[in-house]
């Protein structure tokens, strides 16, 4: 299963309607819970989602609408009994904050900590790049490897059953038919993950070819001014990023609590969007993976 399960969509402060940040991508045997902000551990349970199914936690930054729930969060898998590891993935520069975070959470968890100071891959598919915000903030990008779509047709053509086919996965040619003869070429999904920041080369490394980008937009284009005083996105902004990638479905949230209704953002995003789908997030919302692209559409 892959989907993200949304758990709060506000910015500096929640609203009656939308809590602080906190989201979970389910990734087949993994879940990744992002920016856990102030009241994450009750929404998990209005969600449905259990601490056991956290594996990793990401950290884009140390404001506290964006870790607050922290120690909440590493209490409740305690308490859950969780025993496998958990790694913590945040900025070093945060590293005193996060310790203080940890340290008042209940004790018994195998926590790893994992700080990151630049760009780069930080665990198996998993890439972090700087963004540009008040504080060292890195967004997040999670990539499946590319890989081949077997054919059934051609594979009885030829003749190649059962452990065979393992077979001429690993090898690439099997009694002279090759890999290639009888599979098509499958993309791997990608992901990206970019909460607080103004346009920089690091969002648009991060948005690059994702089938899902989650974007933060704090601010409507008309507050533009605002948007750059405080190093934030405007809802246009989220939407270019999500042009200049290709991205498939573009999903807004961190909204500033002046706007009651965000189908403006989504409208302004949209526009600028190049025919992604955006989709303005609401809190406890579940958000499926896009279809997987044809060879011939990816980047």
């Amino acid at each position: 299963m892959r989907e993200l399960v949304v758990l709060g969509t506000a910015s500096q402060v929640p609203t009656r309607a939308r809590n602080h940040n906190g989201y979970l991508l389910r990734w087949d045997g993994e879940g990744l819970l992002f920016d856990p902000g102030e009241g994450t551990q009750r929404q998990m349970i209005h969600a449905g989602v259990s601490a056991s199914q956290i594996t990793r936690i990401c950290l884009t930054h140390v404001h506290g609408d964006h870790c607050f729930g922290l120690p909440g969060v590493l209490s409740r898998m305690v308490l859950d009994g969780v025993t496998h590891p958990v790694h913590l993935h945040y900025p070093a520069t945060g590293d005193d904050v996060v310790r203080a975070l940890v340290s008042v959470a209940s004790p018994g968890l195998d926590l790893r900590l994992q700080p990151h100071a630049e760009a780069g891959q930080i665990a198996p598919g998993l890439d972090v790049q700087p963004l540009r915000h008040r504080i060292e903030t890195f967004g997040y990008r999670l990539s499946e490897p590319d890989g081949r779509t077997f054919l059934p047709e051609e594979l009885k053509a030829a003749h190649i059953t059962g452990p065979d086919i393992g077979r001429l996965q690993r090898e690439g040619n099997l009694d002279g038919v090759r890999l290639e003869d009888v599979s098509v070429p499958r993309p791997g999904q990608r992901f990206a993950f970019i909460m607080d920041t103004a346009p920089c080369e690091g969002a648009e490394a991060l948005a690059d070819g994702v089938d899902l980008l989650v974007a933060e937009s704090t601010f409507s284009d008309d507050d533009a001014s605002l948007a750059t005083q405080y190093a934030h996105l405007t809802a246009g902004q989220a939407g270019d990023l999500a042009a200049v990638g290709g991205a498939e479905t573009l999903v807004l949230t961190h909204f500033s609590s002046r706007y009651g209704d965000t189908g403006l953002l989504a409208d302004q995003a949209r526009a600028r969007a190049d025919g992604a789908a955006v989709i303005a997030a609401n809190d406890l919302d579940r958000i499926s993976f896009p279809r997987r692209r044809l060879a011939s559409q990816s980047l």
